[in-house]
């Protein structure tokens, strides 16, 4: 009996002792109120900082491996520039101009939760509302982000007298003068803009006008009319330089007036990873709603570029694209998200070629971001498999290689630099030289993509642009008048530089409603694979797909006024099957294509 009892007490200990182990591995968690930090709603000019420092203050006080949700107190929330909380950013596709005040800066964390409780964060100025930085595992959720006076101008057309000029009223919350030198400009809390773009949305349906495209213009010359003549109009401006020969825009058109600055977008996501973007609104932001760079794994959940309602006076949201994935691994899951009334794209997934401008050696290369709005941050790192590709014809070359060793060529740090030595680990092939036309592009930085749930309407441009050799699913999405292409496949190493080439792409139960309402770049077809490539005639190797069923278009329901519906250029593996194709009469047929299938260079094709 005394044995038994001793081993039950051996036992007993010995399993205490794994709960305890348990406990210490298993991550505690907590939850932090902000009104503890004084962090309250309200108009306060020093909340961005109050806020940093309340951060920063949690932070140092946790144990790294702690889970923590901080939580804010609903309401509305200001946020003003701050010199306090400045930083120098580098962002793919946006302009390099620095330093950029920051709303909210989360950097060098981990394990953390931020939940907005369905609060509204107000911007003032020129900002960059929220930026994720050298962080993982990260869920921000619950919150909508908007400006107090965006840097987008709305008017409604009053009277368009066609080459003679055009009368229009700006919206009530436009705060705008008339320069000495007799131009329409816009203002702000340390900005002024001289628009001389725009689109034109239908009032009452708050689509992209047929047939209008991007709106170029002049207001020199610009003058006040008098109030007698529109008297229940409000005030009224007169632009004789406004020229519209076929009156395209009718009285009552809403036009959205802007430049085509790009400085910041509403969320930035760099160098992270595991992050979770949760029911979060953007209602506007001078670039992008969101810019994802150099991060693994990124899902976004309920995210919105919409406008705050239907009874929202404003008929636009963001300066670009609604989210935008640069160089980034992993996996990016997009879904239930509504994305209206952007200047751009609802997604655009793609990675960056470095053109090669100097040969050093048999085992080294210098490549160079080409484009003004790409460059500045890390390309790829040691370890990092890359191929090279001749730009002319947009063929990848025989194998692939690995980076040995990276570092900036033309500066002393990765920050601001536009050029990288690189030293590979094969050799590489004496024909890859400055003397040709040579791109590099990095296989590692490549993500798997899953679009679903989406609706994609009222915007300009496209609907959604996937350039990833990883499996792309774009599946139970809402198209409805994307004004251009739907979903477009692409790949440019002379223009934008945007890699790549798609190897495995599913489009299924998606509904196209009215796209290619305008012409725009790469708006063939509804559906449109469009790489860029200058000499197709001298191309031997196809540059999309690679083998049977590569890309395939499957149980898709078109609703279309015009004939293109599928175009597709160098592809090896294309399959087009059960999809429906009704024909409406809202629109006049105006489009260049007059096939509903235009294939060029296309092989192993399925199309039914």
């Amino acid at each position: 009996m005394q044995k038994v009892i001793i081993f039950s007490l051996f036992l007993f200990l010995c399993f205490s002792t794994l709960l305890a182990q348990n406990e210490e591995k298993t991550p505690q968690s907590r939850t932090i109120s902000l009104t503890d930090y004084g962090i309250k709603p309200g108009n306060s000019k020093s909340l961005g900082y109050k806020l940093f420092k309340a951060i920063e203050k949690i932070n140092g006080n946790r144990d790294k491996n702690e889970n923590i949700t901080i939580e804010f107190a609903p309401g509305v929330y200001h946020f003003y520039p701050s010199p306090k909380i400045q930083r120098e950013y580098y962002i793919s596709n946006h302009d390099q101009d620095n330093p950029k005040f920051v709303g909210i800066a989360l950097e060098n964390t981990q394990n953390i939760t931020i939940d907005g409780k369905d609060s509204q964060f107000v911007f003032h100025g020129v900002m960059l509302p929220l930026s994720i930085l050298n962080t993982q595992n990260c869920t921000i959720k619950n919150l909508s982000i908007d400006f107090e006076n965006p840097h987008i101008f709305q008017i409604e057309i009053v009277e368009n007298n066609g080459t003679a000029g055009m009368a229009f009223r700006p919206a009530e919350w436009v705060k705008y003068r008339i320069t000495q030198d007799s131009i329409f400009e816009a203002y702000g809390e340390g900005w002024t803009a001289r628009p001389n773009s725009g689109i034109a949305f239908e009032k009452d349906t708050r689509h992209i006008v047929y047939n209008s495209s991007d709106l170029s213009y002049s207001t020199k010359g610009i003058y006040k009319l008098k109030k007698d003549k529109y008297a229940d109009k409000g005030e009224i401006l007169y632009a004789p330089n406004w020229k519209d020969e076929k009156k395209t825009l009718l009285p009552g058109t809403i036009v959205a007036m802007r430049t085509w600055e790009r400085p910041t977008p509403g969320v930035f996501v760099s160098n992270s990873k595991d992050i979770i973007l949760n029911n979060i609104k953007v209602h506007y932001a001078r670039g992008m709603g969101l810019l994802a760079q150099l991060t693994e794994n990124i899902t976004l959940d309920g995210f919105s570029v919409c406008l705050k309602g239907d009874d929202d006076k404003r008929f636009f949201t963001t300066q670009a694209d609604a989210t935008h994935f640069s160089g980034c691994k992993g996996k990016i899951v997009s879904v239930n998200g509504l994305y209206e009334g952007m200047m751009d794209d609802a997604i655009n997934v793609h990675g960056t070629y470095l053109k090669v401008v100097k040969r050093i050696d048999d085992h080294t290369l210098v490549g160079r971001y080409m484009h003004h709005q790409t460059w500045g941050f890390d390309w790829g790192f040691a370890g990092d498999e890359i191929q090279f590709i001749a730009s002319q014809t947009m063929e990848v070359l025989d194998g692939s290689n690995r980076i040995k060793s990276i570092t900036p060529y033309d500066k002393e740090s990765v920050s601001g630099a536009k050029e990288f030595k690189i030293i590979f680990e094969k050799p590489v092939h004496k024909s890859i030289s400055e003397k040709g036309d040579f791109g590099i592009e990095n296989l590692t930085w490549t993500p798997e993509v899953y679009f679903a749930g989406n609706t994609i309407r009222n915007n300009r441009a496209r609907g959604s642009l996937f350039s990833t050799p990883k499996k792309t699913v774009v599946e139970n999405n809402i198209f409805d008048h994307t004004s251009g292409t739907a979903i477009l496949l692409c790949g440019d190493c002379n223009g934008w530089f945007e890699t790549g080439a798609c190897r495995k792409v599913i489009i299924r139960n998606n509904k196209f409603i009215n796209s290619l309402t305008s012409m725009f770049q790469f708006t063939n077809a509804v559906i449109s694979i469009y790489p860029e490539i200058p000499d197709l005639k001298k191309q031997i190797k196809y540059f999309h797909g690679g083998k049977k069923g590569a890309i395939q278009i499957t149980d898709n329901e078109f609703d279309v006024f015009d004939a293109p519906i599928l175009y597709a250029k160098s592809v090896d593996g294309l399959m087009f099957k059960n999809n429906i194709i009704r024909t409406n009469t809202e629109y006049k047929p105006f489009h260049w294509n007059k096939s509903k299938f235009l294939l060029e260079r296309v092989n192993n094709v399925e199309l039914e």
